[in-house]
């Protein structure tokens, strides 16, 4: 019974650190929550370019919006059990989504584009035409 009590302690351990332990993503994503505010740049041809981070939707969402001379754009983020997404709204019109990992270090959070279902590859269509393509992201 002793034996039986000191497992079950054990596995009650186990199981508060598991819930308590906080993935990737979601490290990453509240780093990404300190920079809530504004912040004023130039852009890639020197125009002045103002960005805004609001963290939205009771902490579960960050809100980037990026005031330029011509359009804005803004940017979602939010974790997404253990992968961190963002969606960019983006003045051409269309919503790329993409992926974000960590480094090592945890210091740069670097986004990877995930192609919409849409663009995913047909799989009837790749055997027919030959080798299946492979897509980044």
């Amino acid at each position: 019974m002793k034996t039986l009590r000191i497992a079950v302690s054990f596995l009650l351990v186990l199981l508060a650190t598991a819930a308590t332990a906080e993935s990737d993503s979601q490290k990453s994503f509240a780093a990404l929550k300190t920079l809530a505010g504004s912040w004023t740049g130039k852009g890639s041809q020197g125009q002045p370019v103002q960005v805004s981070y609001r963290v939205t939707s009771g902490g579960s969402a960050l809100m980037s919006e990026i005031q330029g001379e011509k359009e804005d754009m803004v940017s979602m983020f939010h974790p997404d059990g253990d992968r961190l997404l963002m969606t960019h709204y983006c003045e051409a019109g269309n919503q790329p989504r993409m992926v974000g990992a960590a480094s090592p270090d945890g210091k740069t959070i670097t986004f990877n584009f995930q192609l919409p279902r849409r663009h995913q590859p047909d799989r009837r269509a790749a055997r027919t035409h030959g080798t299946p393509r492979r897509h980044p992201g």
